[in-house]
């Protein structure tokens, strides 16, 4: 908006509607704490703001059995400044699920694992153009061959978006490798790690340790990088893809120290 010169008065925002907004900062909690250190009891770890331990957001203390995790979430409660921004915390929120929600009922989670392998974005192929299907064909095989031979699961192949049934016998084999997940973090980090990719293939692949984070992201945006090499980046677009980058780097790396 401008002033009656024409030029602009930088304290009117954009959006008149903005004026009657509070700021997203002003909604967060202050920093109450100096100091955020890493102690071990029972052999459990736990993050301690100036001695007092954090806990989730049902009150249950944030601990787990892997010191490096809690070195990191040490690390992004230490990184924060005035005040308190979950979104800049991927470890925290990350475990804050494990615990509060992953840890009751981690069936449903395999489940919805389980499901999602039923519809895997490495099994829909695009029919054109030919150098699109060349990529997929080159980059994507491998880890649907390496699902058969490792786990035991044979994905069958569509082109287009048409669905594709998976053998039953199939998504039982993958099932039984889901179902040894039995730690709450390295499950709700492996859902993760499906959610952001699109591809429980892709997550079972970094579970297993066949495929580093930067791989698996490589894999699940190979469509979309595509695109970018036709038509150029989406600067917004681009910032919700590094975000993403910030929580799959994140759960892979829960993954790595405790699976």
């Amino acid at each position: 908006m401008s002033d009656i010169l024409g030029e602009r008065d930088d304290t009117i925002p954009d959006r008149p509607t903005r004026v009657a907004e509070p700021s997203r900062e002003s909604q967060l909690p202050k920093k109450f704490y100096q100091s955020a250190t890493v102690a071990e009891e029972d052999g459990l770890f736990r993050v301690l703001l100036d001695g007092r331990p954090v806990r989730t957001p049902s009150k249950s203390l944030l601990e787990l059995n892997s010191e490096t995790v809690m070195q990191h979430i040490a690390q992004e409660w230490d990184a924060q400044v005035d005040h308190i921004d979950p979104m800049t915390m991927p470890f925290t929120r990350l475990i804050n699920t494990a615990i509060d929600g992953v840890a009751t009922d981690m069936q449903a989670v395999k489940e919805d694992i389980i499901r999602y392998a039923g519809t895997d974005l490495l099994c829909y192929r695009a029919e054109t153009p030919d150098q699109l299907v060349d990529q997929q064909n080159e980059l994507w095989d491998p880890v649907i061959d390496w699902a058969q031979s490792a786990l035991g699961a044979r994905f069958v192949l569509a082109a287009g978006v048409m669905h594709v049934d998976q053998p039953p016998e199939s998504l039982s084999a993958f099932s039984v490798h889901v179902g040894q997940i039995n730690e709450p973090a390295v499950l709700a980090a492996t859902h993760v790690v499906m959610t952001l990719t699109g591809s429980a293939i892709l997550a079972m692949a970094v579970c297993k340790g066949h495929l580093e984070a930067d791989e698996a992201w490589k894999l699940a945006h190979l469509d979309e990088d595509w695109n970018i090499s036709l038509w150029g980046e989406d600067e917004e677009a681009m910032e919700r893809r590094a975000k993403r980058l910030l929580d799959m780097t994140a759960a892979c790396d829960v993954i790595k120290a405790m699976a």
